[in-house]
């Protein structure tokens, strides 16, 4: 994996590319005299987070027979005492399943074991409390 990183104009927006003819524009917001153009890294580690775990969801969930109809992950990252990174973070994990309670912990708890953007803020020290929350959740038109 090969990750690309260019300043690419204004005050502190840079492109990074992932190699695979995938782009994401990063910056600081406009009272850190960014222009506000994209998400800053901190942040993304946080989307990367939240995303990596709906996705994982959806592996573990299809490997388990585990059938669910839309799944939200609402991912909070917490930065307390001004500390120079992220201390916490907490995902809430929202499934609108007619499945058992306990097999959707299941496979939220094999998802949280699997994610490897979870697994990297294990290791750096940044725990993530998860929280199951089943409810119906309006329909986003994606499978």
């Amino acid at each position: 994996m090969n990750i690309t990183a260019e300043h690419a104009a204004g005050n502190y927006k840079s492109v990074v590319d992932n190699g695979r003819d995938h782009d994401v524009v990063l910056d600081l917001p406009a009272a850190l005299d960014g222009d506000d153009e994209g998400p800053t890294a901190l942040e993304l580690s946080g989307m990367a987070l939240a995303g990596c775990i709906s996705t994982i969801w959806a592996k573990v969930a299809r490997n388990s027979n585990v059938d669910y109809r839309e799944i939200e992950v609402e991912v909070a990252l917490d930065q307390s005492d001004g500390a120079p990174t992220l201390t916490d973070s907490e995902a809430v994990v929202r499934v609108d399943s007619d499945a058992d309670r306990g097999r959707l912990q299941r496979v939220l708890d094999k998802t949280m074991e699997a994610c490897p953007v979870g697994r990297l803020f294990e290791q750096a020290g940044v725990e993530t409390e998860t929280t199951l929350v089943t409810e119906p959740l309006p329909s986003n038109g994606t499978p």
